[in-house]
């Protein structure tokens, strides 16, 4: 029996697939019901009223479980809460989950590994073969240092729930990844004063292009790397221009090098004067900000839209192949332990137009794992070869992303999903050939 933790997406996807290939496992979920982080009732949740996705629905969903039709083509949080429940109930998966149970730690025993969990204020501690964590990678903010101190209000996007917040507010978003652009055009239409510090450029993407969201244009003609880095960041510049023509600074690393916000609507306002470019923060003094320009403007609400940290809380760092001052554990297809084949990450990934589908092949790939395992197949002795070899390994097409800590478990779609896809034909082999040899 195997500890599954998490009951958002990825543990969804984990749940159907493990129930799928029959290996028996517990899913640990601490919210009362699935979703993860697209529920905003959800006390741990980092969603906002006005989230939506930013890749499209028919990039996003499970394949064998398409959203409704009428679902729009960037759906809010709670069309994707509510579509998260609709595929627990398609594949009866509820029955799997202990909700309102928290993991507060894991420990390697002789045999598998102890799970502490607390339920209703009792604390329990019960052993299981595996570890499969699934609990997500945007929970934990990362707050960055600042020299001096703020006196008005300071917060991590992560606790900004509603525009309520805003109202009739000097407002500094530090930051510009998907979530700061989106705060800082909401901001627009209740602040007193916005304004928008970017430490490094970006690339920005409309989410329509003549009417179609745009991740479900091109891939027909596949370009080698380098070319279609130049090709689309020349595209995007003829629809929208440079940043550095609505104020802000213009990326100096090729296209893909890094994750694209796919907001337009920033550099609109921008233009307009709604939203105030700054450069990084230098210091802060009381109710004053001061820029790396010379610049200072005072504000009543700062808003860090600085992204998020890994966090596996409930287990020790050492045991995840996590290397100091790394931005990430090292794992084969950034969810298989080199040496251990008890403990698991899945959706330990980020990557342009991977949506719900590529993980969950990344999902069915563990379940297959585990099945081989159980049988000691040849299939699976040759897999743990590979991953013992080749966990250090980026897979990021060549695109060398830039070396931040959010960067480190990016990888690229197509060769991800290559070499799940080459696993999982292999470990479809074991199985097979274990059912060729039932029946003779």
């Amino acid at each position: 029996m195997y500890a599954l933790i998490g009951a958002g997406p990825m543990g969804l996807a984990a749940a159907r697939n493990l129930s799928k290939h029959g290996v028996p496992f517990v899913g640990f979920e601490l919210h009362a019901d699935v979703g993860g982080l697209w529920d905003i009732e959800n006390p741990h949740s980092t969603m906002y009223e006005s989230a939506h996705l930013i890749s499209s629905k028919t990039m996003t969903e499970f394949k064998e479980f398409p959203m409704d039709a009428r679902t729009a083509h960037y759906p809010g949080h709670s069309a994707m809460r509510a579509y998260f429940r609709a595929y627990a109930k398609h594949f009866d998966l509820y029955p799997w989950f202990r909700f309102h149970h928290r993991v507060e730690r894991t420990q390697r025993a002789d045999k598998g590994w102890d799970v502490t969990f607390t339920h209703q204020g009792k604390t329990q501690t019960e052993r299981f073969r595996g570890l499969i964590i699934a609990n997500g990678t945007l929970h934990h903010p990362h707050i960055p240092s600042f020299q001096g101190q703020f006196d008005g209000e300071l917060i991590h996007a992560s606790a900004y729930r509603s525009a309520d917040i805003l109202r009739d507010r000097r407002v500094l978003i530090v930051g510009c990844g998907n979530s700061g652009a989106d705060i800082a055009v909401e901001a627009v239409h209740h602040a007193a004063r916005v304004d928008l510090s970017m430490r490094r450029g970006y690339y920005f993407l409309p989410k329509f292009i003549g009417g179609k969201p745009i991740d479900t244009l091109g891939g027909k003609l596949q370009l080698p790397r380098a070319i279609k880095q130049r090709v689309d960041a020349q595209l995007i510049r003829a629809v929208v221009g440079k940043p550095s023509d609505y104020g802000f600074p213009d990326p100096d690393y090729p296209m893909y090098a890094s994750h694209p916000v796919m907001n337009t609507l920033v550099l609109h306002h921008a233009g307009q004067g709604d939203i105030t470019p700054r450069p990084d923060v230098s210091r802060f003094e009381g109710n004053s900000v001061h820029f790396v320009d010379g610049a200072a403007q005072d504000y009543d609400l700062i808003i860090l839209a600085t992204g998020y940290k890994l966090h596996y809380p409930f287990i020790d760092r050492s045991e995840l192949n996590w290397k100091q001052h790394s931005g990430a554990p090292e794992l084969y297809l950034n969810t298989f332990h080199p040496k251990a084949d008890d403990l698991f990450i899945l959706g330990m990934i980020e990557a342009t137009g991977l949506g719900w589908e590529g993980r969950n092949e990344q999902a069915e790939l563990l379940a297959l794992y585990l099945r081989n395992l159980e049988e000691n197949t040849q299939a699976a002795q040759e897999f743990q070869q590979r991953k013992s070899q080749r966990a250090q390994e980026r897979i990021d097409g060549g695109y060398r992303y830039l070396k931040l800590d959010r960067m480190a478990y990016y990888v690229h779609k197509e060769s991800f999903l290559k070499e799940i896809r080459t696993e999982t034909r292999r470990l479809r082999g074991g199985i097979d050939e274990l059912s060729h040899r039932s029946s003779r």
